[in-house]
């Protein structure tokens, strides 16, 4: 039982040292298209992503929806990203957001992939679409 408690405390100190480093995401895009974010269809439009507590969960919300909540985890590039943007695979005419990268960063947040994405996946090739953003 003392074990499990210590264990959760380190867990909690490690989580919140870590949240207090991490750097807010906020930035705000318009997308052409219908898209998908795990397993929520979101209309073309303008919107906003945000970070909830830490950079591993976001939120994405548009005019007049409910926002909604998707886990990342970190991604890196050998080089800084040149733009702020979000980037889409598209499989035929369905696109679902996989990755954000913010100006002057080599790392960025990368979408687990959903049931539908990694279904559609089995059948074709997925191809990236960026879509630029900005930081707010």
């Amino acid at each position: 039982m003392k074990r499990q408690l210590f264990v959760l405390l380190g867990i909690g100190l490690l989580l919140a040292t870590t949240s207090a480093y991490a750097q807010t995401i906020r930035l705000k895009a318009d997308i052409p298209f219908q898209f998908v974010v795990g397993e929520t269809i979101l209309p073309s439009g303008e919107y906003t992503i945000r970070s909830i507590n830490t950079n591993q969960v976001l939120a994405i919300s548009g005019a007049g929806q409910k926002s909604v909540m998707f886990i990342t985890n970190a991604c890196g590039s050998p080089r800084k990203s040149a733009q702020t943007k979000l980037v889409f695979a598209r499989y035929g005419d369905r696109y679902f957001l996989s990755e954000m990268w913010t100006e002057g960063n080599s790392t960025g947040r990368k979408l687990l992939k959903s049931r539908g994405e990694v279904g559609v996946a089995e059948n074709q090739t997925a191809q990236p679409v960026v879509v630029l953003a900005e930081l707010r």
